[in-house]
């Protein structure tokens, strides 16, 4: 008969209530890994050393691990020579602890109940160990005292305590990938084809691109004067819009083509982002919204506008000079409260860093932010579309069209993304090239001159490219969209050769 079992005493409390723990669960574990080393495989996945209450028990389970990586039997007998000089074992009678461990062998029917206990009861203690650091923290009030940076550092350990354990769904078998795949085309095919993530709205957009992927990064940069945010305005609506109307259909949200929204714009306030959302959908311009020039009839129509978008779920945080990590802290909030499914920056490059490196090299801080952008996607599972600005190297060169080497301050932007896009107008540059108007009393060639420009400007007008230079999931290429610069709209283009004919 089995010796009976001399387990640890837990420390007595000391001016406070004793932390969560089932040091009787932890040695019911030890002793059912060590019986059948077969149900490490799937504990290990969940499980670390550092969860176990009694330290003398997480350096065990360790050394089980050890043992079960090198294909060894980790038994009582193996482990032994592990635990010969370990002072706390010896107070406990020595390496023959290992063996009373083993004592109940139906500990092995119920090791996975026992191992559930044990990371919840870990998870507890880190919960207690989070709020005692904010308390401690609170009450610090020297002339370092940073309230906001204390808010996103303990929104931080929440987030982590929360996700503890994460990374037991990041080994997937390939049965598992392989059903993600099919259920992915299924989307596809249920959306119309050419539809596996979420919608852009744009139907080119879509055909070359498959949608926004969960876990991508995009970039989306241009010059100055090219529409960026007004290409993200209208990606972020039509997302955000997609998913109100598939779930006023029925449709579940796992099998929509839209998502909520989180916009973090760094450079536009609010309320200039949904004046520009407003004048898209009310066909009002935006110039004459600001100023007031608008009729009673274009008044009601921007009174409906407003009407239909308050349900949107559309987010805009505005703050300025947000770093890094408070933007990942804000975006895990939103999924969390929020359940968003895609995030736009405007733009990367006003975004700070840790601080550590910003000050030093510009270069780096903003490979930390870049990174920091594909993490997030990562982690939350959604795709980000990051505005970046340019290098003013394309000014220089005949060819105006942007390519990645004009990717401004880092070569880590393209490294990191998954796809980055550019917007090119040629309008804009034909505008700018503007000859002199001719007077009556010009001569020919002026007035040629000035046709000719007439003539390229009629040709561009409206017209925008959309240059896909990198992309992982697919070919790269161009996608011909049209602009309405007064509403800030951009939409599918179509050739004139495809509008039905105008009957007499």
């Amino acid at each position: 008969m089995a010796s009976p079992l001399t387990l640890i005493e837990p420390p007595a409390p000391t001016g406070g209530p004793a932390l969560p723990q089932n040091v009787e669960a932890e040695a019911a574990l030890l002793g059912a890994l060590m019986i059948d080393n077969r149900l490490a495989e799937d504990i290990q996945l969940k499980l670390r050393p550092d969860h176990f209450f009694e330290p003398l028990h997480g350096r065990v389970y360790e050394s089980i691990l050890k043992l079960v990586d090198r294909n060894m039997i980790a038994s009582p007998v193996t482990l032994r020579p592990m635990f010969e000089a370990d002072e706390e074992m010896r107070e406990l009678g020595g390496p023959s602890y290992l063996a009373q461990l083993t004592g109940s062998g139906a500990a092995v029917i119920g090791a996975r109940d026992f191992a559930d206990q044990v990371y919840e009861l870990a998870l507890l203690r880190s919960l207690i160990g989070v709020g005692r650091e904010m308390v401690e923290n609170a009450l610090d009030t020297s002339d370092q005292v940073d309230p906001r940076g204390q808010i996103e550092a303990a929104e931080s350990a929440l987030y982590r305590v929360a996700e503890e354990g994460g990374g037991e769904g990041s080994v997937k078998t390939f049965a598992q990938a392989t059903r993600m795949a099919v259920a992915m085309a299924e989307k596809a095919l249920n959306t119309g084809g050419g539809l596996s993530g979420i919608t852009t709205g744009l139907d080119s957009v879509n055909a070359k691109t498959g949608g926004l992927h969960h876990s991508d990064l995009l970039i989306l940069a241009g010059r100055p004067g090219m529409g960026k945010t007004a290409l993200a305005t209208n990606i972020a609506f039509n997302t955000a819009q997609r998913y109100v109307r598939d779930m006023e259909d029925g449709i579940a949200a796992e099998k929509s083509a839209g998502a909520g929204v989180a916009f973090f714009s760094l450079e536009m306030s609010a309320d200039q982002l949904a004046t520009r959302i407003l004048a898209e959908q009310s066909g009002i311009s935006s110039e004459n919204l600001r100023m007031g020039k608008i009729s009673q009839q274009d008044f009601r129509n921007l009174a409906r506008a407003a009407a239909e978008l308050e349900s949107l779920p559309l987010y805009i945080d505005d703050t300025p000079a947000l770093t890094i990590a408070a933007l990942r802290t804000r975006a895990r909030r939103l999924k969390r409260q929020k359940g968003i499914g895609f995030i736009v920056v405007d733009y990367l490059q006003l975004l700070q860093g840790s601080g550590k490196s910003s000050s030093d090299n510009r270069v780096q801080e903003i490979s930390e932010i870049s990174r920091g952008l594909k993490t997030l996607a990562k982690e939350l599972n959604l795709p980000v579309l990051a505005l970046s600005q340019l290098s003013r190297a394309v000014e220089q060169r005949e060819d105006k069209r942007p390519q990645l080497s004009d990717l401004r301050e880092s070569g880590s932007i393209e490294q990191d993304a998954d796809i980055v896009l550019f917007v090119y107008r040629e309008e804009y540059y034909i505008a700018s090239r503007e000859p002199k108007r001719p007077l009556a009393e010009d001569s020919a060639k002026v007035h040629d001159d000035y046709d000719e420009w007439g003539r390229e400007m009629q040709r561009a007008a409206g017209l925008s490219e959309l240059i896909i230079a990198k992309q992982r999931h697919g070919a790269t290429g161009k996608v011909k969209l049209r602009f309405e610069s007064n509403i800030t709209r951009f939409s599918d283009y179509v050739e004139d050769s495809y509008l039905p004919e105008a009957r007499g």
